[in-house]
């Protein structure tokens, strides 16, 4: 597609925009693969659509604010570029247009309220854990808030777990085949701490010892994808420089953190602090590729058959393009049938602060994906993101207990989880 963006005045990401939209044929392949275009069928809800708006926008031929609701309508799950024929980088257009956009938008004073509480409490475990129990004590009168608010509550758990602090230091069981740092997320660490829990015990099982580095934070993801880079760099900065340099691999367990922090590259384009940064986002590794290429020792079989349904993270799947990894892992469970799930590409509406900001759009995926995974008849529900696994569980729970599919609920779990749960003889 031609075109005559200004990339001179865009700043050192003015050149990405410009390619991204250069690579686009307009041929459309990418309407089916999009979440948004599936349930609104709207050509400017596509991502040919967006292209076109965000070119006119930098073009000058259209208001920003005409075009921004369609861009904050995308939930930058790339399913797009899995579809491509032309290989569009989309996340190299929509991350660096949110941040152009950021800057020059004036959002409504409920709005940007909500977003400085997500700011100010997801990246953050204990200020979440405070928020989240002042949000449960809200829920009776949640009505009377702005809808981002009704969108946060919903969604809030009823009660968070117990959450021991982590050793800074595992050690693995026999003699260590690797020595890994362990990125313990940020909001997950919080809702769901038995993840990292469990990725700690099956690293050990497989003769991997493990360094937590204490004083981790964010990776920035949350900061990145909706547009604030600055506060994406202070994070991506602090977290690159915890870990000691002699590493065989980084890992994260958490598919939105690993998507973002291979975006660092992009975030640091042409700063003095690039090349170090492109060095540690190349040693981050999702935990299943890991022990995919580590090779793991077989479980022990189930006590009995057990069908899951397997939810490819669109973080992980498309952003990363990493979906053999797990799947060759469960397969080595005996006694685990793995069933595909109707529609498995197309994302299930969580996208990181997606269901909070966008929450009627968010909640016609969820259910979507949720009847699509009743319809599997599986036990379980396994995926390897956090905030699909949140997703999935609020919606499959609100499917089942409407009475609106003749199923049972089924429990979701991580893919570790699946992993340390059958080494274990799956104790609860």
């Amino acid at each position: 597609m031609k075109h005559t963006i200004p990339t001179e005045t865009l700043g050192p990401l003015g050149e990405l925009m410009a390619n991204a939209v250069t690579r686009c044929v307009h041929c459309g392949f990418c309407l089916p693969a999009c979440p948004t275009y599936t349930v609104l069928g709207e050509e400017m809800d596509s991502p040919r659509g967006r292209i076109i708006l965000m070119k006119s926008v930098l073009e000058g031929d259209i208001e920003l604010a005409d075009a921004i609701p369609y861009v904050d309508r995308c939930l930058g799950c790339l399913g797009c570029t899995t579809a491509c024929p032309s290989g569009v980088p989309y996340g190299e257009l929509i991350t660096p247009f949110r941040a152009y956009a950021q800057e020059r938008r004036q959002r409504p004073v409920a709005e940007r309220l909500a977003r400085r509480v997500t700011r100010e409490t997801l990246p953050y475990p204990s200020r979440f854990r405070l928020a989240a129990k002042a949000g449960n004590l809200a829920k009776p009168i949640g009505k009377v808030f702005p809808v981002q608010f009704q969108a946060m509550l919903k969604m809030l758990p009823d009660t968070l777990p117990p959450s021991p602090p982590l050793p800074t230091y595992y050690p693995a069981q026999g003699n260590p085949h690797a020595r890994v740092g362990l990125i313990i997320g940020c909001i997950q660490n919080a809702i769901s701490p038995e993840i990292n829990w469990a990725t700690l015990r099956v690293l050990s099982r497989n003769g991997v010892e493990v360094l937590i580095p204490p004083d981790q934070g964010c990776c920035g993801a949350l900061a990145l994808h909706t547009g604030d880079h600055v506060t994406a760099r202070k994070f991506a900065s602090a977290l690159s420089q915890v870990f000691p340099p002699d590493l065989d691999a980084i890992l994260t367990n958490a598919a939105g953190c690993g998507s973002s922090i291979h975006e660092y590259p992009l975030l640091f384009r042409t700063s003095d602090h690039g090349e170090a940064l492109d060095l540690f986002a190349r040693k981050v590794m999702d935990i299943s590729v890991f022990l995919d290429q580590l090779g793991i020792e077989p479980p022990p079989p189930l006590p009995s058959q057990l069908k899951a349904a397997y939810h490819d993270a669109c973080h992980l799947a498309h952003a990363q393009g990493i979906t053999t990894a797990p799947r060759r892992l469960l397969a080595q469970i005996p006694e685990l049938s793995v069933v595909p799930i109707p529609e498995g590409d197309i994302c299930c509406g969580s996208a990181g602060s997606y269901n909070l900001e966008q929450p009627e759009i968010a909640q016609m995926l969820g259910e979507r994906k949720a009847r699509y995974i009743l319809s599997t008849d599986a036990d379980i529900i396994i995926t390897g993101n956090i905030g699909c696994l949140s997703q999935l569980q609020y919606h499959i729970k609100r499917v089942v207990s409407h009475n609106e599919d003749q199923h049972k609920q089924p429990l979701v779990f991580h893919t570790i989880e699946l992993l340390d749960r059958a080494y274990r003889g799956w104790s609860d």
